[in-house]
C-alpha cells in the first residue's frame, strides 16, 4: 500500500497543471479571442485561471469535486491498478462527485471505451514522452455512425490531456456502405481536450452537444471531420485535412461562413489555429487560421 500511495503521490504531482485546468472548459470573461495567433497565449493565460484564483465564479459541484482528486493508474504490463482502460472506469462509481484521473501509461490500447453520463469529472491523463493511443476500428456499418467511435464520452466535466484517440477502420473508399468510423464522440458538457491528437478519416470527430474546449489539438481527417451539434472552442490546434481532390468540407456542423439548421438550432463552431492540407501533386499546403462560425 505505502509503494503504491507513493506512485500516486508522484502522479499527481506531474498532473498538478491539468487539475488546474481542469475547471475552466471556456472563459466566462468578456475580453475577446483575438485574431492574431501570437496574442492567443497571453489571452489565454489572462483568462483561464487555476481553481485557486476562481473563487466562487466556478460550479460549486465543480469545485468540490477538484479538492480531493483520486488517482487510478492503467499500465499494459499489470504493473498498475489496472491492465485496461474499461476495467479502471468500471471501478468508478456511478453517481461519482470527485475528480477521478485515470493516468494511462504508454503503449496501444485496443478497447472500444464508453464513460456514461452517470460518471462526471473523470480526465484520461497520458505521458505527453510517450502518449498512449486508445484505438479501434468500429464503424457505421456495424454500429452506426455515433455509436461507431473508439472513445465515447457521456458524462459532464471530462478531461483529456496527451491522448492519441483514433479509429483504425479502413478509410472509405466512396463504394463501401457504412464506412464511416468515428475517433471520438463527445456529448457531455464542459469537456477540455489538452494537446490530444484524435485522427480518422470520414468523421473523425463527432462533437455531438455541450461545450467543450480544444488546445494544443491535432485533428486529422478526409470530408466532413468533424460534426455534431456541439458549441466549441478550438485553440491552437490544427485541422488536417488528408489527400482529398477537388474541394474538401472540413465540418458537417459548420464550414467557414456557412451555418446550418441542426434540429431547429443553430450550431456554432469556434476556431483559432491553423488548417493543414496533406501532400499531394501539387504539394503541401498550410492555410491560415480563421474564425468559422
Amino acid at each position: 500500500m505505502t509503494g503504491k500511495r507513493s506512485r500516486n503521490i508522484e502522479v499527481g504531482a506531474a498532473i498538478c497543471t491539468i487539475l488546474v485546468l481542469a475547471p475552466v472548459v471556456l472563459s466566462q470573461n468578456s475580453s475577446p479571442i483575438p485574431v492574431d495567433k501570437s496574442q492567443l497565449k497571453a489571452w489565454f493565460n489572462a483568462n483561464i485561471k487555476p481553481a485557486s484564483a476562481r473563487g466562487s465564479t466556478i460550479d460549486p459541484a465543480l469545485a468540490k469535486a477538484e479538492v480531493a482528486a483520486h488517482i487510478i493508474k492503467v499500465k499494459k504490463d499489470g504493473s498498475g491498478d489496472f491492465d485496461t482502460i474499461t476495467k479502471a472506469i468500471a471501478s468508478v462509481p456511478s453517481g461519482n462527485t470527485k475528480r477521478v484521473i485515470i493516468s494511462i501509461g504508454g503503449g496501444s490500447y485496443r478497447e472500444k471505451i464508453r464513460i456514461d453520463r452517470s460518471k462526471p469529472f473523470i480526465t484520461f491523463y497520458g505521458d505527453p514522452r510517450n502518449m498512449p493511443n486508445l484505438s479501434y476500428d468500429g464503424t457505421a456499418r456495424q454500429y452506426g455512425t455515433v455509436d461507431s467511435a473508439t472513445l465515447i464520452v457521456e458524462s459532464d466535466y471530462f478531461v483529456a490531456a496527451n491522448i492519441v484517440i483514433q479509429n483504425t477502420a479502413p478509410r472509405p473508399d466512396g463504394v463501401m456502405v457504412g464506412a464511416q468510423a468515428v475517433s471520438l464522440r463527445i456529448s457531455g458538457d464542459k469537456a477540455a481536450f489538452y494537446n490530444c491528437k484524435i485522427i480518422g478519416f470520414q468523421d473523425t470527430l463527432c462533437d455531438d452537444r455541450g461545450n467543450h474546449f480544444f488546445k494544443d489539438c491535432y485533428i486529422r481527417g478526409t470530408v466532413d471531420f468533424i460534426f455534431g451539434s456541439g458549441k466549441s472552442l478550438y485553440l491552437n490546434t490544427v485541422l488536417y485535412v488528408d489527400g482529398q481532390k477537388g474541394v474538401t468540407v472540413i465540418t458537417a456542423q459548420n464550414c467557414f461562413l456557412r451555418r446550418i439548421q441542426v434540429q431547429g438550432k443553430r450550431s456554432k463552431f469556434q476556431w483559432a489555429g491553423e488548417i493543414r492540407q496533406a501532400a499531394n501533386r501539387r504539394g503541401s499546403q498550410t492555410f491560415p487560421g480563421s474564425w468559422l462560425y
